[in-house]
């Protein structure tokens, strides 16, 4: 028999796609709801009718300690937060209610009932800049801007838990995730998909030169059950923070390039912008030995094969 599963944030890219992931284990999968996502990936791939549903406001007190109770929940992913950078910069407040507060609420429901295993989503962006690349684990955190903090935050937050009260919890701190699913126009890879498919030139807002590392949503998914299972019988992840990446840094322009063709199009990027937007950190990419030599993981689909099948994905269920 699976694990019975809680996860925070099920509606967002991400979510949907490791609620999918729980589900053809033979997990129980039970998922919070704040507000109707009607184009969410889990509704409109069914998954949302296979999971229990909890409706109400992760920062409401007592939300997460009802649902592990009623629905005997031994396994928690909390993916929920405020996840734009530049919501962030605009709404810090909001942004550290959901992100800090929500997951300092989570955490102390976890300890009061004893959860057995929980992995919380922190970010590459709670390292901040470093000169020093990729990022390992044992960089220091020295985050500056407001989203980037609250990460770092939830991170400091979630691994007190296993360092104070033994809390089996483990953070990742996982490159830019990507795949069908995504419905924010604000991020990179889906805007430059819908507007691929459209026929208008996608919009870079910086230069075109700033890296980034790509993660494709299936491969995130599989490490995050990864390291749950990682946190039964001592398996060493207590406590501790990983990275996940797709193994190489890209840039914003060969990414926004490689969409256009891989849609058929002949459109060009139209380049707005001068080095990096203010609020985002120029390069970042990560090394992902410590999972990999602790697990086995490693990324399965290379970025051509992955935008691939997020094309595919927006050419069904629409942009």
């Amino acid at each position: 028999m699976g694990v019975s599963a809680l996860v925070t944030g099920a509606y967002g890219m991400l979510g949907g796609w490791l609620v999918r992931a729980l589900l053809e284990r033979g997990d129980r999968v039970t998922v919070l709801k704040r507000d109707d996502v009607p184009g969410s990936a889990l509704v409109v791939e069914g998954l949302e009718a296979r999971c229990a549903v909890v409706h109400g406001d992760l920062t409401d007190p007592g939300l997460v300690d009802r649902a592990i109770g009623e629905h005997e929940v031994d396994t928690i992913f909390h993916l929920a937060a405020q996840t734009i950078v530049g919501t962030a910069s605009r709404s810090p407040l909001s942004t550290w209610e959901t992100n800090v507060r929500g997951t300092y609420l989570l955490m102390e429901a976890c300890r009061a009932q004893a959860v057995a295993r929980v992995v919380v989503a922190s970010s590459d962006k709670a390292y901040g800049a470093h000169d020093d690349l990729p990022y390992r684990e044992d960089l220091a955190l020295q985050p500056i801007y407001p989203y980037d903090v609250s990460k770092a935050c939830t991170d400091l937050i979630a691994r007190s838990y296993w360092h104070t009260y033994g809390v089996p919890v483990a953070v990742t701190r996982f490159a830019n995730v990507y795949g069908g699913g995504d419905r924010n126009p604000s991020r990179l890879i889906p805007e430059a998909i819908a507007a691929a498919l459209a026929g208008r030139a996608p919009v870079i807002r910086s230069d075109g030169t700033p890296e980034r590392d790509f993660l494709y949503a299936e491969d995130a998914a599989a490490a995050y059950l990864a390291i749950a299972d990682a946190l039964d019988g001592g398996g060493g992840a207590g406590g501790e923070a990983f990275n996940a990446g797709g193994d190489r840094p890209h840039s914003v322009r060969e990414v926004v390039e490689l969409v256009c063709r891989l849609a058929g199009t002949d459109v060009e990027p139209d380049v707005r912008g001068t080095g990096s937007p203010h609020g985002e950190i120029d390069r970042q990419y990560v090394d992902s030995a410590k999972l990999r030599e602790l697990t086995g993981w490693r990324p399965q689909v290379p970025l051509e094969d992955g935008l691939r099948r997020a094309i595919a994905w927006y050419r069904t269920h629409g942009c």
